[in-house]
């Protein structure tokens, strides 16, 4: 059984040693037979920096390599190409200009080059201009370009990005010279999580070819259903003795799990990192989503006042790109990977969590962040509690735990700008119980806050502060948010709630069925 090459993104490495490569090189061979300038938008830890270490160890005409991969006899390994390469997730960006610098003298060394120009942008010209002209045509590859911005991104709560915007304006000079070094590249490959707008590699660069969501290349990274099944069997098998658990179950509880990937909303794809780390360890844990689930997310939420964004309609100009100084929270989930294409009508895109392990680290993530005392939230029964109480309809017990939960709430957010924060923690709280609820549910009149179905009943939820029960009440009524269940042969109950902040406590609750 060969090992799993957890974490490894070196292409030499894994082939050289006894570790499982997927064999990617059909896409490799398309990208590299081009002399062309590609970009690749993947969120964190799904193969990106393989691939350009793939292409690297090709155009080095490392031939023993590839023995075996379906390039092997189609690719002619005498012509090689010098390679630079820069990896901005290895630098360190809170000094950017220096770490480029440092690089770029680094590849100067290996290919005996003399550099004699002052600054990033002329040192980095120069560069491509001596290699080339000693070596022949450079092939560049450029892996997480954006990482210098959205590693700053996080550290700011208040939306004025100063590291980030200050990086960003370097890497505008860096990307500024590919432009004019065209005659001296052979191919030029950049990758990133993100497409920022402002950045001159995307507005300065027309002859860049963005294969982000394209359909040749849905999965260039990540793994298939049908690539699991072959490179991974015997480490499923090993798992279906671990776990008791026949192949077929095992399977299907993969694909809930950790598959569901997409860029094109048919083929589905496993992030490489967090099944690695389920064949190693052989259960079903939060891998991929615990590694570097950025703050900055709930920070966007918390000031665009957005917390339900499953079943999100979007166009796809929306989602391509966005812009520093004004983040589209949808963007920025779909292009980190928290939110992927369940659906496309031209156009128009459904975007959802793509499975099991991001919906739930998802909720729970949002309900450390917006709760006090989130340890409550998972202890002493408070969710198991809740799930009886709506799938029992036992009402009294539903009031108590909602009580409960919102009188944690410190007395300084109870301003009507903060009631998104009271709904977002009690939608991660029902949606986290694993039944059905959408909050802020559009209908043709209007929207609830929110609405929980069980097999049964369907609760429409509308909270007031400070205000009545009997008017929210009165405008479940009014809206008819009730219409859309009509045909769900389910009994559909309305809950007028109203919290009064003095005493922090519901103190009146309205029920009526619809």
């Amino acid at each position: 059984m060969k090992n799993l090459p957890i974490g490894i993104q070196t292409f030499e490495r894994i082939r050289s040693g006894n570790y499982i490569y997927v064999d990617k090189t059909e896409f490799v061979y398309e990208v590299a037979q081009n002399s062309a300038s590609y970009f690749l938008s993947r969120p964190r830890r799904f193969g990106k920096s393989l691939f350009l270490n793939t292409l690297k160890s090709l155009f080095q005409g490392k031939k023993d390599l590839f023995e075996g991969l379906w390039i092997a006899d189609k690719w002619d390994f005498s012509k090689v190409h010098p390679v630079i390469h820069f990896s901005f997730d290895k630098m360190d960006n809170k000094i950017l200009e220096e770490s480029i610098s440092s690089v770029i003298n680094t590849h100067a060394l290996n290919f005996e080059v003399s550099l004699i120009e002052n600054g990033v942008k002329n040192r980095f010209q120069e560069l491509l201009v001596k290699v080339s002209a000693k070596h022949g045509e450079v092939v560049l590859l450029i892996d997480e370009y954006d990482k210098p911005i959205i590693e700053f991104l996080e550290f700011e709560e208040s939306g004025i990005y100063t590291k980030a915007i200050e990086n960003q304006k370097i890497m505008k000079q860096f990307y500024s010279v590919l432009k004019a070094s065209e005659e001296h590249l052979r191919l030029t490959f950049i990758t990133g999580v993100s497409k920022f707008t402002k950045v001159s590699v995307f507005s300065d660069l027309n002859h860049l070819q963005d294969i982000s969501l394209n359909e040749r290349f849905a999965n260039i990274v990540g793994y298939t259903q049908s690539e699991v099944e072959y490179y991974f069997e015997a480490h499923i098998q090993s798992v279906e003795q671990k776990l008791k658990m026949s192949h077929q179950d095992l399977l299907a509880k993969m694909k809930i799990w950790y598959n569901g990937f997409s860029w094109n909303a048919e083929t589905t794809l496993y992030n490489p990192f967090g099944l690695l780390n389920f064949f190693s360890n052989k259960d079903f844990r939060n891998y991929w989503f615990s590694t570097g689930t950025p703050t900055f997310l709930l920070n966007q939420m918390k000031i665009q006042n957005i917390y339900d964004v499953e079943n999100t309609r979007i166009d796809i100009e929306s989602i391509e790109s966005y812009d520093i100084n004004n983040l589209n929270l949808i963007s920025l989930l779909f292009q980190t990977g928290y939110l992927t294409i369940k659906e496309m009508d031209g156009r128009k895109l459904l975007l959802d969590y793509p499975n099991q392990e991001v919906r739930e680290s998802m909720y729970r993530f949002m309900i450390d962040g917006l709760a006090p005392n989130p340890q409550r939230i998972y202890t002493i029964g408070t969710i198991e509690d809740l799930k009886k109480a709506f799938l029992t309809a036992d009402l009294a017990t539903v009031r108590s735990i909602i009580s409960s939960l919102l009188s944690d709430l410190p007395y300084e957010v109870y301003d009507k700008k903060s009631e998104g924060l009271y709904h977002g923690l009690l939608h991660f709280m029902f949606s986290l119980l694993g039944v059905y609820i959408k909050s802020e549910v559009h209908s043709s009149r209007g929207r609830a806050d929110s609405v929980v179905e069980t097999a049964t009943h369907v609760y429409i939820f509308e909270f007031k502060f400070n205000k009545a029960a009997a008017e929210a009440m009165q405008q479940i009524k009014d809206k008819n948010y009730a219409s859309k269940y009509e045909n769900s042969g389910k009994i559909t109950v309305g809950i007028g709630v109203n919290f009064k902040t003095a005493d922090k406590e519901i103190n009146e609750w309205e029920v009526e069925n619809l």
